[in-house]
């Protein structure tokens, strides 16, 4: 088995995969002044839970959007793996054709993401990945990442929200019940979920527009089964989207 995480500014993701078969997906918070022992142990725990012993993994790979907590995290997976670690990035074969004025400059994240939506959905795509920022990429009928939009997330907005106001309070993210509000805490859900459903509505409408054609849709990433219930566009949810591409580019650099 291959260990595949995600690590994210809010989260870290973690599965395993065998060949194409993913077992598991299990989610921690990134704090960036935990040690390598304390990931140790959150991690052992977590295959422990899944029923995976540390010591049937024959390598990982790693994503990661924190360079601070990227190495912290290899050396706790090393350490239960007792296995060779990927990091993607430079030198690591992806098969993605990048056209952006530096691509060395896209997160590898949003490089797993497309790599996953080209082998698993038709092209032209608008894949947008829901996490503390919200990452629209776009990729063309010949499989070419274009480029995209990146777009505070919702949960940034909300705390940005009932920070900088006096009488605006926390709330949950549950459903709103009607687009009106009536009192402050609907108001607020119906303002949040609302709005950035139909921002990411029009969002795939504008670059519709600018490629000239319709696309498909997927969306991934810990907001998404909040937000995309409530958008007018048919868009695909796919939660395995990142650890499907981790799994692809380990398997396409284990063949090279």
């Amino acid at each position: 088995m291959i260990l595949a995480v995600d690590i994210g500014n809010s989260n870290i993701v973690l599965g395993c995969f065998e060949g194409e078969q993913i077992h598991f997906i299990e989610r921690l918070s990134t704090n960036q002044d935990s040690t390598s022992l304390e990931y140790t142990v959150l991690i052992k725990n977590i295959l422990e839970l899944n029923q995976r012993n540390n010591l049937s993994f024959r390598g990982g790979i790693i994503s990661s959007v924190v360079p601070s907590v990227t190495q912290t995290i290899k050396d706790a997976v090393i350490r239960l793996t007792q296995a060779p670690v990927m990091v993607v990035g430079p030198g690591i074969r992806t098969g993605l054709k990048i056209m952006l004025d530096n691509p060395a400059q896209l997160g590898s994240d949003r490089v797993a993401d497309a790599v996953a939506a080209i082998h698993e959905y038709p092209c032209p795509l608008i894949i947008v990945d829901m996490g503390t920022a919200t990452t629209i990429s776009v990729i063309d009928r010949n499989k070419n990442f274009l480029g995209g939009m990146i777009i505070p997330g919702l949960k940034v907005s909300l705390e940005s929200l009932t920070m900088r106001t006096s009488q605006l309070p926390k709330i949950s993210l549950d459903p709103p019940k009607r687009v009106i509000g009536s009192n402050t805490v609907d108001c607020m859900r119906s303002g949040i979920i609302y709005s950035t459903a139909a921002s990411i509505d029009g969002s795939v409408e504008r670059i519709e527009g600018e490629l000239g054609e319709k696309c498909t849709v997927v969306s991934t990433g810990g907001m998404a089964k909040t937000i995309i219930p409530f958008c007018r566009r048919e868009i695909i949810i796919d939660d395995l989207l990142l650890l499907k591409g981790l799994m692809l580019i380990y398997n396409k650099n284990q063949k090279a």
